[in-house]
């Protein structure tokens, strides 16, 4: 009896439980799996709404999600309506006949087998419904959806991995996402989504809905803890691991086990798939994790001088980004970065937030301005200057690659001689220089290489810093 309340409470010990009924091999549990199933029963009892989990291959993720938590869910509620999904169809279905098995199983009968059962008008590999109305349903990313939805929508690998590299596959998933699951919930109000996936590339699935939808919760696995990087969850929930580098799931990947992955994966695969940060392929040229947080700006140092560089875009939501870094050349010869402004506005928002932050800043502020290569960049340049009239303001025209021109900027970071200043602007600020130069975003290290270079070149005409 007391397994049967146990299992009824907690979808772990529901897993422990049946494990004979899902796997042959041995049962290993761990805490992550504990973590994973509080997370999903905030699910089922509406607690929570939006769940992204990100974790290593073969660490318990479809299992858990797939195949035991709708079984357990309708133990209590037979009534939900599953739709889950997966990149490919054969997937789906696996994890679907699964599910179907767990709940056929002796075991399972014998204990709620009275609470609902399957329905034999509706009993296929792709869907079986109850006789109180639920259902799980299985279809795949570039499957038909039509007139199909649930109560809650799953998303298990929504990525295959070979493919994820091509912009065009890649972005199919997204618009599927976007065009097809957005309208399959049956209430917006209640609906849940749960998405779980290694992460493959900085622009999948779950760097999407991370960038660009709200209120999801993240519950984040990576095969080796980072102290920097630490998981903490609304529930409340915090990664128990204290040591750099303490292995996720050590009694089935063992640091052996992931030394291997970690070859055979390479910089890039490791990165995204056991460590859940994907960098690009050919690493980043910055080392951020060199960079210095500070509170404030440090009083006992004395500041040269200060420029804010803006690297300009001008199309309102589009690909490209408009930065402006407020960067300081401290007598000692470290910089310190102490705000970022960015975004994605049209030309008449961009120049009056340029002006705006400018006005903050105060004349102490040199403003530099970069312009872009043609006619169209040095008129945009020439606007803002003129947007800016009182106020020391110069254009800088750039040639060459981003890359290049950081490159004495990039020197410093890594030798650690770059200082921010915490702020809310900070977080995104560093993950674009761990990804650069291949990352989507390239406007904020490239506006702070060209604030470096200008406050570290002297004309020696002029006697000044930065013209």
């Amino acid at each position: 009896m007391i397994d049967i309340e146990l299992s009824e409470r907690h979808l772990a010990h529901f897993i422990k439980q049946l494990w004979m009924y899902v796997d042959p091999a041995d049962y290993i549990h761990n805490w992550h799996i504990d973590a994973i199933c509080d997370h999903l029963e905030a699910i089922t009892n509406q607690e929570i709404l939006r769940l992204l989990i990100t974790i290593p291959p073969r660490h318990m993720k479809s299992i858990s999600v797939s195949v035991a938590w709708p079984a357990w869910s309708w133990i209590k509620r037979p009534e939900i309506q599953f739709l889950f999904s997966s990149y490919a169809g054969s997937l789906s279905i696996r994890d679907s006949v699964k599910c179907r098995r767990l709940i056929q199983s002796p075991l399972y009968q014998a204990r709620w087998g009275q609470n609902f059962s399957l329905t034999s008008d509706q009993n296929a590999k792709q869907r079986y419904d109850n006789n109180h109305g639920g259902y799980r349903l299985a279809t795949s990313v570039d499957g038909a959806l039509t007139g199909e939805g649930g109560d809650i929508l799953v998303v298990d690998d929504p990525h295959n991995v070979r493919e994820v590299e091509s912009d065009v596959v890649r972005q199919s998933v997204i618009d599927w996402w976007k065009e097809a699951m957005s309208t399959r919930l049956n209430s917006m109000e209640t609906g849940a989504k749960v998405i779980i996936q290694q992460r493959t590339h900085e622009l999948d699935l779950a760097g999407y809905v991370l960038e660009h939808e709200s209120d999801w919760v993240h519950l984040n696995l990576p095969a080796e803890h980072e102290k920097t990087n630490r998981c903490k969850t609304v529930l409340p929930w915090e990664d128990p691991r204290k040591e750099e580098g303490e292995l996720l799931y050590p009694e089935r990947f063992s640091r052996k086990a992931i030394i291997e992955l970690t070859e055979t994966l390479g910089i890039y695969g490791s990165s995204a798939q056991l460590q859940q940060r994907p960098v690009p392929r050919g690493g980043s040229m910055f080392e951020a994790e060199m960079f210095e947080i500070v509170p404030a700006m440090p009083a006992e140092c004395y500041v040269i001088k200060s420029i804010r560089y803006w690297d300009k875009a001008g199309t309102q939501d589009g690909g490209k980004r408009t930065a402006g870094v407020l960067m300081h050349k401290l007598r000692d010869g470290r910089q310190v970065i102490s705000d970022v402004k960015k975004g994605q506005w049209d030309a008449f928002r961009r120049e009056k937030i340029i002006k705006n932050v400018t006005i903050l800043d105060g004349h102490d502020i040199e403003v530099w301005v970069e312009q872009e290569p043609g006619s169209g960049g040095k008129e945009s340049a020439e606007s803002t200057i003129r947007n800016l009239a009182g106020y020391s303001v110069y254009k800088e025209r750039v040639t060459g690659d981003k890359e290049v021109r950081a490159e004495p900027y990039a020197v410093q970071v890594n030798a650690g001689n770059v200082m921010l200043v915490k702020g809310d602007w900070t977080k995104d600020f560093i993950k674009e220089h761990e990804i650069a130069p291949r990352g989507t975003f390239k406007d904020q290290w490239d506006a702070a290489g060209g604030a470096f270079n200008k406050l570290n070149t002297y004309e020696k005409e002029a006697g000044v810093w930065g013209r």
